[in-house]
């Protein structure tokens, strides 16, 4: 077979989970002896004079990857941000030339509308892996200007511009005010027209795309949910994401020490939670016991957060920022670690950072919010604490610190994730399925694959 794999960004220059999926992917693929090309955002400008498209070709690791800079003048730049019409004639064009027998899209930021709807069109089985709530949430994260989570989407469009405004001092402050009363009022009265037609465009253009994919996957139950109202009366398949597993053999065998090394592997933003961890792990008390923080992540990317985290951080030697890691390290970055923490503060999707922490045999102590609370079982193989609660944060941390067989006992309950031979088995029967034009595999009820 002849796959191509649109994401939005792509190695080497971009990292994040969606990425590094893709990549495991297109690698199985190609090992399989099938034939993979890949598209990718690789960057964007939004100050143009006028808006294009430049689109160059180059290898990584001996895949094929079609890399798109795209520039946009300040009238095209919303709506190309979720349909460019430029993308969509090159895809399309594309896609005549390179002839693949399946399209398998990985989410839908920055790639947007236009493409699906290219691959519909020229009538190729296309395929949807959800990795984020994009297509419901323009913030991406189901996160509100103000930081709160949107427990559900607003019927009226105007509320999404409302919480896209929330950013702002003077609308937060207000919002505060009034208990959220100011936001209602003002979609009520209508003061918010623009932004009902602006956030109304941009939801009908992107639920009529995400209707159109044969098959839409999520790989996890919560993200499953969310999106399956907007799906009827398809319904999501329901798939883990699988791993590599050979590439952590040496990474679970060492014993537990007097020393307890606490973990992070991943982006350093916000919504990633990092200040919650850092904030825990200084409200410690060790006692006689000997703790480290270990953080991996660029940081680069945020200045304003990083150096936010290293105040609250102060001169604690015991605090480690080592910076940018190169993903290939990860199981030996693990096998120095005790635990793995995901702090995150949004509804994460199936974080592959909880995966690796498993597949080297770490405990993970992460958010009961979204699909981390799936992943862990709490006192069996790691442990939940409060979403967005550093002081639960550190109740949990110190429970390893206070109760001497917690950590072997979870240590002990750790199995491997799901390996990616399993999820490729039946990704493989899927586009089997899609390409020989039969019907099993287009509308079956929900099921979970583990």
């Amino acid at each position: 077979m002849k796959i191509v794999l649109p994401v939005h960004h792509f190695l080497p220059r971009y990292t994040a989970g969606a990425e590094l999926y893709t990549l495991g992917l297109a690698r199985w693929l190609r090992d399989h002896g099938h034939t993979v090309e890949v598209v990718g955002i690789e960057s964007l400008g939004y100050e143009s004079q006028t808006s294009a498209l430049n689109v160059t070709q180059d290898q990584f690791e001996g895949l094929t990857v079609w890399r798109v800079d795209v520039k946009s003048t300040a009238a095209d730049w919303w709506p190309y941000n979720y349909d460019n019409p430029q993308f969509g004639q090159w895809f399309a064009e594309y896609l005549c030339n390179a002839r693949p027998d399946l399209i398998h899209f990985q989410a839908g930021y920055l790639i947007g509308a236009a493409p699906l709807m290219a691959a519909v069109a020229a009538r190729i089985p296309t395929v949807l892996t959800l990795h984020d709530y994009w297509f419901l949430c323009p913030r991406i994260t189901l996160q509100r200007g103000d930081g709160s989570l949107c427990e559900s989407i607003p019927e009226d469009p105007a509320g999404c511009e409302w919480c896209m405004g929330l950013q702002g001092r003077s609308r937060r402050l207000a919002d505060q005010l009034t208990n959220g009363l100011a936001g209602q009022m003002a979609t009520r009265f209508g003061l918010l027209q623009g932004g009902r037609r602006r956030f109304g465009h941009r939801r009908s253009t992107l639920l009529k795309a995400l209707a159109a994919p044969d098959v839409v996957i999520a790989p996890s139950r919560y993200l499953a949910d969310r999106f399956a109202p907007y799906l009827a009366p398809k319904s999501p398949h329901l798939s883990r994401y699988g791993l590599d597993l050979t590439r952590f053999r040496d990474a679970t065998q060492r014993a537990v020490g007097q020393k307890l090394r606490v973990g992070y592997t991943g982006q350093i933003a916000r919504h990633k939670g990092v200040h919650l961890l850092v904030e825990a792990f200084r409200k410690l008390d060790a006692g006689n016991r000997e703790i480290e923080l270990h953080i991996y992540g660029g940081l680069e990317a945020n200045a304003p957060y990083v150096e936010q985290l290293r105040r609250s951080a102060g001169d604690d030697p015991r605090i480690h920022f080592h910076g940018r890691f190169e993903n290939r390290l990860i199981p030996s970055i693990l096998a120095e670690l005790d635990v793995h923490v995901v702090p995150s503060i949004w509804y994460e999707n199936s974080p592959i950072a909880i995966m690796e922490a498993q597949a080297a045999g770490n405990p993970v102590i992460t958010a009961a919010l979204g699909g981390m609370a799936e992943m862990v079982r709490h006192q069996v193989d790691g442990l939940l604490f409060k979403p967005a609660d550093a002081d639960d944060l550190a109740r949990q941390l110190q429970r390893l610190i206070d109760e001497p067989d917690l950590l072997p006992r979870l240590r002990a309950g750790v199995k491997p994730p799901r390996t990616i031979e399993d999820e490729m088995g039946y990704l493989i029967k899927i586009y089997q399925g899609l390409i020989s034009q039969t019907t099993p595999h287009k509308n079956f009820p929900m099921k979970e694959i583990k």
